[in-house]
């Protein structure tokens, strides 16, 4: 992309270090209506070159006021780009050229083959030389590129300052892309790893070299993180956990040395495991060879390890000095140094506090428990403490060589700090027992002897410590097995140790540092130059050979049995009356090699020819340093303490690699982030579990350094060897780390042990990707043959795969293709596309299938809605059909029921009516007879014509009273209200009037009905009852019911 017209605002180029081709409207009209003429010329008037080789990269841009106004706003300013370079296109006022493209989708990328600069690989450079290459890289370092290509191999030169390169922004570019359509930068050799990875099904090593100081550190982090974005997961909290692994780690691991400020002083392989899609799923870390001397000394102008700066002034900023037993104005005595300024950059630097603050946030992030955090502090303070105890010599009248402690306050913060007896570690520290022949002897330390053992004893917490964080950290990120199994999935190794030094004064540290370095050399020129020749010439394939230093005879020198140094070194470490000056004579009589060699005149020296060139070490303290011998009295002590961190770290056995055993327990997803319940009592410990560790050495006293080393080299490299290796080469381009400057003949230097020159040649005239017939076919019969066909694994079938692809120089042999390493890219790129246009056609596919498959469904789900449906309309309309009915034979029993008792009280009235009509009639006769002047006789006559009249026109009245309210059987009568009511109580009841009877009176209560009365109520036993109802809401007789009451 490039820019046209552009406003103040507007951006000029593409966010990535390439020189671009900047284009600006020269019409001064323009410029003077679009943007400030001096802003521009003050800009970059260089950018009006016409030799884009002479314009200024993008880098210089970005760094621009000018330039720095568009942060945040790239999309917009693009689409008004874009809107401004049509209209001016439209306009004629352009004239269209081959670099006017507008990359609208991704905005970053450049995908055409004439914006990819050949110089950013030096294979393709027409003149090969010393010179040329070194120009190449100077030219490149000034316009701020500091990655250049060999190969498949990355060259990467320390710029000592921070460039903006390395954003989310630029990640996105390195994903998946081709290597060509980008600049060279670090996130392509992880995009390299992690695709080949996912595509081959194999696990890949990345090997960062170089000298100290070369920045191994830095491109290790952004190899993590890049790594890390391109295997995003669900899991968000895993992501960051592995990115605070790094930073944890290096604290307690790195130091500052006179050629680096933060030099790695311990080797480390971190694996970071993948599911079989891509996903990262958990982390691994391996140490090796912790330099736990410069916990007790370090030489001039070094530093301790991070972390006890960090801590010191962590605690001073949150007033906790006097909890950890720390002192305020005087340094401890393992981080003082000569000028006396320790303090006063713990209490005045703001970089310390802030590194204590983030290595808080990375023990809380990673998942250790707030316990945990206190007794690593706990620990490193004692540590501390344990520096400042100081012995002096006492005589008696059996001992001159006695020594004791004279000054308490140390030994008694030590010992509260390691929760342990201060007694009981001041007499091992001044003597130690001796068993002979069964009996125990104890003996007493002089002076040295006691400060030896300290310093075994601070030397013994800090590397068993750092080892503890780091199996902590691996079982804290270990992959779960409810998510994938971790034999299935895949990893990718980064390697980060350290570089190679060569100081003023190089001591047994420098020795074991260089030999890991010639151990990395010797793997590199074995992939590199060794094997890929030896299988020309076992496959036949006529290429020419190249030379290159092979350091196989100097490893021998170092590891070979018995004669070797390391092999010497231990020789001489189990003489107990063997010394430094013993040690170097037996060196100069056995080791017969042009590589070593011992300078006159120095007593305590030798030289090594390493493959970086001549390094002099002094032999001093070499078979101390070598023995690292711990007295089983502090190892008991130790056992002893409260502290349940302090007896893990001395219960637990050490490895082959003198490291910390890793507990075989296991934790799920669930428990990851739980605080460890440790036991209430003491840990106890199994003998003879712990001998039957499979990791842990039969024989732990005859254990040294160097055997210790021995074994790290032969566990680094098996785990490097089965993976396929990507290598990055770090250059330090001056020894004064400063900002863009190229010092030529150290930069020389440094490529020709490298071997860059011989890299560079075998990768033009090579193949660098050897692959056998079948993987090949295997792999690739997409390109060339239908889906469903199964070709033969042939020449042919190669060879038709490799035309259809249109690739040049490759070469077949008798079982292997040979290919360049830029072939194999091409090929995935052309098997991507056509497993992307499967991929589209199957997704076509399947969408049709899943929409008539849909359609089916929806078909069959309107059918059963309509079953469902139609089965409740005719559940819902029985149910309220029954109801209804239900309430129709209830109120036809009703009527029925009113009916009949209708019935049954007009025939009732009509009989007891005839009845007394009778009686009336038999009455007056007799009373005729006997006396017609009776006034009883009078008033029952005019009672009986009463009736008589009530008969004749009150009778609807009566018949709608009686249908009003129905008297049930043995309900109580209500107030006599009517005549009717009075005379028919009394008939019943035995009323004066039936005096003359048989019958006797019957109170209330005792009512006995008459047998007309009985038939009656039997009657209307047979229906309900009619409710009652209230007189004033009762309504007017029906004409049905008067015609009742009248019929």
């Amino acid at each position: 992309m490039e820019i046209q017209k552009s406003h103040r605002n507007e951006p000029v180029g593409c966010s990535f270090p390439k020189t671009q081709l900047v284009r600006a409207e020269t019409d001064p009209t323009d410029i003077q209506d679009h943007r400030d003429p001096t802003v521009i010329h003050t800009a970059h008037p260089r950018c009006l070159i016409k030799d884009f080789e002479k314009r200024p990269s993008v880098i210089h841009l970005l760094e621009h006021p000018f330039i720095k106004q568009v942060h945040g706003k790239d999309m917009a300013f693009q689409r008004q780009l874009a809107k401004l370079i049509q209209t001016q296109q439209q306009s004629g006022s352009i004239a269209k050229t081959r670099y006017e493209r507008m990359h609208t989708k991704r905005p970053y990328v450049l995908n055409t083959s004439e914006n990819c600069c050949l110089d950013d690989d030096l294979v393709n450079l027409e003149v090969l030389d010393e010179d040329t290459i070194i120009h190449q890289l100077q030219t490149r370092y000034a316009d701020l590129q500091i990655y250049t290509y060999v190969g498949d191999i990355l060259i990467a030169l320390n710029p000592f300052q921070n460039l903006s390169i390395y954003s989310p922004q630029f990640s996105k570019l390195y994903h998946g892309v081709k290597r060509s359509s980008n600049p060279p930068h670090i996130f392509a050799s992880a995009d390299a790893a992690y695709q080949g990875m996912v595509t081959f099904c194999k696990d890949q090593c990345i090997i960062i070299s170089g000298e100290s100081g070369a920045g191994k550190t830095e491109s290790a982090h952004l190899i993590v993180q890049h790594l890390t974005f391109l295997g995003k997961a669900n899991n968000r909290a895993l992501r960051e956990k592995i990115l605070q692994v790094n930073p944890l780690v290096e604290a307690f691991g790195n130091a500052c040395t006179v050629i680096n400020d933060n030099s790695s002083r311990f080797g480390k392989y971190l694996e970071m495991m993948f599911t079989p899609t891509g996903a990262v799923m958990g982390a691994k870390i391996s140490e090796y060879l912790l330099e736990k001397s410069r916990v007790i000394k370090q030489a001039v102008g070094e530093k301790n390890f991070h972390i006890f700066y960090y801590i010191y002034a962590g605690l001073h900023h949150h007033k906790k000095l006097s909890e950890y037993r720390l002192p305020e104005n005087k340094p401890p005595r393992y981080i003082d140094n000569e000028t006396g300024t320790v303090m006063k950059d713990i209490i005045t630097k703001e970089s310390y506090r802030r590194q204590f603050a983030a290595i808080q946030h990375c023990f809380r992030i990673i998942g250790f428990s707030s316990e945990e955090v206190h007794s690593v502090y706990r620990i490193l303070a004692g540590i501390l403490n344990t520096g400042n105890i100081e012995f002096t010599a006492i005589s008696s009248k059996h001992q001159t060589d006695k020594s004791e402690v004279p000054n308490g306050e140390a030994l008694e913060n030590a010992s509260a700090l390691l929760s342990i007896g201060s007694e009981e570690l001041q007499e091992a520290l001044t003597s130690h027992c001796v068993v002979t022949r069964g009996e125990t002897i104890i003996r007493t330390n002089t002076v040295d002897k006691a400060a030896d053992v300290r310093d075994a004893m601070s030397k013994a917490l800090y590397g068993r410590l750092f080892s503890w964080i780091v199996n902590r950290i691996n079982t804290l990120l270990q992959p779960d097995k409810n998510i994938c199994n971790a034999e299935s999935g895949m990893n990718v190794g980064i390697l980060d140790i350290f570089g190679f030094e060569n100081f003023k004064r190089n001591s047994f540290e420098q020795l074991c540092i260089n030999i890991a370095n010639e151990q990395i050399q010797f793997y590199f020129n074995q992939h590199i130059f060794a094997l890929e020749q030896m299988e020309y010439q076992s496959d036949g394939i006529d290429a020419a050979l190249v030379t290159y230093e092979d350091n196989r005879p100097l490893l021998d020198t170092f590891l070979q049995k018995p004669m070797g140094l390391l092999s010497l070194l231990d020789e001489e470490s189990r003489f107990p009356q063997a010394t430094d000056q013993t040690l170097v004579d037996k060196f100069e009589d056995n080791l017969r090699s042009k590589y070593f060699w011992r300078p006159k005149g120095v007593e305590l020296c030798f030289g090594i020819q390493h493959y970086a060139g001549k390094v002099l070490y002094n032999a001093c303290g070499f078979l101390e340093k070598n023995r690292d011998t711990l007295p089983a009295d502090i190892v008991v002590v130790l056992r002893t303490s409260e502290n349940k961190l302090l007896q893990q770290l001395f219960s637990s056995p050490l490895t082959k690699t003198g490291n910390l055993a890793q507990s075989r327990a296991r934790v799920t997803a669930a428990s990851r982030s739980l605080p460890p319940q440790l036991n209430a009592g003491r840990i106890k410990v199994d003998t003879m579990e712990m001998m039957r560790h499979p990791e842990e050495t039969t024989n732990m006293k005859r254990q040294t350094v160097a055997s210790y080393f021995r074994y790290s080299l032969m566990d680094l490299l098996s785990k490097m060897v089965v993976g396929q290796p990507h290598f990055v080469r770090c250059i330090k381009p001056n020894d004064d780390r400063e900002a863009m400057k190229f010092s030529r003949e150290r930069v020389l230097m440094q490529l020709r042990y490298t071997g860059i020159l011989e890299t560079v040649s075998i990768r033009r005239q090579g193949y660098s990707h050897r692959i056998l017939f079948e993987d090949f076919v295997k792999r690739y019969y997409y390109l060339a043959f239908k889906a469903h066909e199964n070709p033969p694994a042939t020449r042919q079938s190669c060879t038709s795969i490799l035309e259809k692809a249109k690739l040049d120089k490759w070469v077949l042999g008798r079982t292997k293709v040979f290919l360049k390493y830029y072939h194999v890219e091409q090929l995935n790129l052309l098997l991507r596309e056509v497993i992307g246009r499967v991929v589209i056609m199957q997704a076509y596919t399947k969408g049709w299938l899943g929409a008539r498959r849909y359609r089916k469904v929806k078909i069959k789900r309107e059918k059963s809605a309509t079953c469902i449906q139609s089965a409740w309309r005719g559940y819902d309309a029985r149910r309220k059909y029954q109801e209804i009915r239900i309430r129709r034979d209830e109120a036809a029993v009703c009527i029925q029921s009113a009916f009949k008792g209708y019935v049954v009280r007009k025939n009732y009235i009509a009989q007891k009516n005839s009845r007394n009509h009778e009686l009336n009639r038999t009455q007056r006769e007799t009373s005729s007879v006997t006396s017609s002047e009776d006034p009883e006789f009078r008033a029952n006559h005019r009672l009986s014509d009463f009736h008589e009249s009530r008969r004749s026109t009150g009778s609807e009245k009566y018949i709608g009273r009686k249908l009003r309210k129905t008297r049930r059987r043995c309900q109580q009568p209500k107030t006599l209200n009517s005549p009717e009511d009075s005379m028919y109580y009394n008939q019943v009841n035995g009323s004066p009037d039936h005096r003359g009877t048989k019958r006797k009176p019957r109170k209330l209560g005792q009512v006995k009905l008459l047998d007309g009365e009985d038939e009656y109520y039997r009657l209307l036993s047979a229906v309900d009852s009619i409710p009652e109802e209230d007189p004033s809401s009762r309504s007017p007789l029906t004409h049905q019911e008067v015609f009742f009451a009248t019929s």
